[in-house]
């Protein structure tokens, strides 16, 4: 059912998304962000929930093991938009003010929580987002019928819109079309999933690291 194997890749995306608008209804309704620190392990727990009960649609995902060149560009590339990404923030290269995310209680990093933000940026996010922007959303703008597009046959139309999407659904917009940019690269030239989510999860994983160990919650 194509309907489904939309549904498979839009649904984790919308669950995601929805927590934006559930912390800001919470906070209008007086809740302060130490009440709200668990939010986040429950946003990552609904979304790994939503991913694991389509899994078997996920055709994309299947294992194919993959040449050492390959996964060394897709971490090297990880690693330059972390870079890029801490660097791109001007305000001029920003909408609005990050919200972010302060682990810390009475001072002290809960580690707890970290981790939770950690692994989830890390293992659950690049999932999620790169079965949407990429493996979805990049193809169904070539063709409805979007299993049937091969990476390598996304043009510069859906290009282009994808990466400005998904470059604004980031605070650092400007960060975000390049790591949109990037990561679209990866998966059209290789023409698997896997390298953008190596490459995203690495952003995301090295990110935490630096956040954690700077004290710039901002970034989170």
């Amino acid at each position: 059912m194509p309907e489904r194997e939309t549904l498979a890749r839009v649904v984790p995306f919308a669950v995601y998304m929805s927590f934006i608008v559930i912390a800001d209804l919470l906070t209008r309704l007086g809740w302060s962000a130490q009440e709200l620190r668990w939010l986040y392990a429950v946003k990552i727990a609904a979304v790994l929930a939503v991913l694991v009960y389509y899994r078997r649609h996920y055709v994309e995902l299947r294992w194919r093991r993959l040449p050492w060149r390959t996964v060394a560009i897709a971490v090297a590339t990880g690693v330059l938009v972390l870079v890029l990404w801490i660097n791109l923030d001007a305000g001029w290269m920003s909408i609005g003010e990050a919200a972010g995310f302060d682990p810390r209680v009475d001072g002290r990093i809960d580690w707890r929580l970290a981790a939770v933000r950690l692994l989830g940026a890390t293992l659950v996010v690049p999932v999620m987002e790169e079965l949407f922007w990429r493996s979805f959303l990049a193809r169904w703008l070539e063709s409805p019928a979007f299993l049937t597009v091969d990476p390598s046959g996304i043009k510069i139309r859906a290009f282009i819109v994808t990466v400005i999407l998904f470059g604004f659904e980031h605070n650092l917009w400007l960060a975000g079309i390049v790591a949109g940019t990037a990561y679209s690269l990866l998966y059209i030239r290789s023409r698997t999933l896997w390298t953008a989510i190596v490459a995203h999860a690495v952003t995301n994983g090295l990110l935490g690291c630096w956040i954690l160990a700077t004290g710039m919650w901002i970034y989170w």
